[in-house]
């Protein structure tokens, strides 16, 4: 009895860390039910993953640009134009990829900074300043791709970001566990042990310091869940062709972001300035400083969600980078960012892209209409708005 009341009691108090991973559970096993177990299939988990791995990105970044309490409208078509211009590098200008990736992402960071030289020194609402780039980058996509409409993309290796896996060092037709991507599997289970060691070392830190902690037995639960997630999600991809490259970007920038935020002084002062930007400049935090940061960081994530999408096609198009912006909002805030800003995990943003990706796979796998998964998303992200107001007014 005591266990139920502790876990009430949890689950009241994290609500909205908490939510987000039911929500996920509860979609993805309604579609396993409803599509027969089509879902839940290792070549769905696989393609799922590549397909949201381009908004995942942006969605990481549009996390801290809604915790300071601003937005960017730009960062879709700002990855489309960008990813047409890696495409030209590679296509006409004949440059190597190891040029082109990085030339890319310094444009993006250059465009991110001159979104926010508007919003910080001439003071322009990032609304109408990322709206100007939104229309800009638009026209730009036009302009590079209006002789050809495709640039078809040669280089292998830059496709293989797109489309390729990590390569196993151990023979698919072995003995022991044959058509298993056993690299994967390793991975998965270092993944676990490494999880279970820094969430123990976090726990005696916390006592150390007699902050709260969870009770040993909702520990252990909490401990066995994340386990069998990520060991079940691992075994899945595992099933078909292991981990993609596209994969292991998204882990790379969700990783450095999730340390970056939580771990140093800069994302404390990024929370500082979502939380209240006139104390957080009173106490010496630059908030120009800050704007510069996190708009640069926007624009090199969007040139690298450019890069991964036309990695995918292995081509640039016209409509590359539309309502991109849309899904990335959508998925910062059913991830769990606050509309009022100051609160937000970047984690939570790829449990939201996510979300949003599930119910497309999901709603294609069932055969419902372009129209009705419109609807469909747009409710969800209204309840995720919804449930942001009313958990900020419980707590005031």
């Amino acid at each position: 009895m005591a266990f139920f009341t502790d876990l009430r009691k949890v689950l009241q108090q994290n609500i909205r860390e908490y939510g987000m991973w039911i929500a996920l559970f509860l979609i993805m096993a309604y579609f396993t039910i409803t599509t027969q177990g089509t879902f839940i299939s290792s070549r769905n988990i696989v393609n799922l993953v590549n397909q949201s791995g381009y908004i995942a990105v942006l969605a990481v970044g549009m996390t801290l640009v809604i915790v300071i309490r601003h937005i960017d409208l730009s960062v879709g078509f700002l990855g489309g134009f960008l990813g047409a211009i890696a495409a030209i590098g590679m296509a006409q200008w004949k440059l190597p990829v190891y040029v082109v990736i990085p030339m890319t992402l310094l444009l993006g960071v250059v465009a991110g900074l001159l979104t926010a030289f508007l919003v910080a020194q001439l003071k322009i609402p990032s609304f109408v300043a990322s709206l100007a780039g939104w229309l800009i980058f638009r026209g730009a996509i036009l302009v590079v791709t209006e002789s050809t409409g495709t640039i078809i993309i040669p280089d292998k290796a830059f496709n293989a970001i797109g489309n390729g896996f990590v390569p196993d060092l151990f023979p698919a037709e072995s003995t022991f566990l044959p058509g298993i991507h056993k690299l994967t599997l390793i991975l998965g289970m270092l993944a676990i042990v490494l999880l279970i060691f820094n969430e123990i070392n976090s726990r005696k830190k916390k006592q150390a310091y007699n902050f709260e902690v969870l009770p040993m037995n909702l520990f252990i639960l909490k401990l066995a869940f994340m386990s069998v997630l990520i060991g079940s999600v691992t075994w899945l991809l595992a099933g078909y062709q292991g981990l993609s490259w596209t994969a292991v970007v998204v882990l790379i920038v969700v990783l450095l972001y999730n340390f970056i935020a939580s771990q140093t002084v800069l994302g404390r002062h990024i929370y500082a300035v979502g939380g209240n930007p006139e104390a957080a400049e009173l106490s010496g935090i630059s908030v120009k400083k800050i704007i510069y940061v996190v708009f640069g960081s926007m624009g090199m994530l969007s040139a690298l969600s450019g890069i991964l999408f036309a990695s995918r096609l292995q081509s640039a198009t016209t409509t590359a980078g539309s309502l991109w912006e849309l899904d990335a909002i959508a998925a910062a805030y059913v991830g769990g960012v606050s509309a009022a800003g100051g609160v937000g995990k970047v984690v939570g943003s790829i449990i939201g892209a996510l979300v949003m990706m599930s119910l497309t796979s999901g709603m294609n796998l069932m055969g419902i209409g372009i129209s009705y998964q419109y609807m469909a998303r747009g409710a969800v992200l209204a309840v995720a708005v919804i449930f942001d107001v009313a958990t900020r007014s419980r707590g005031k």
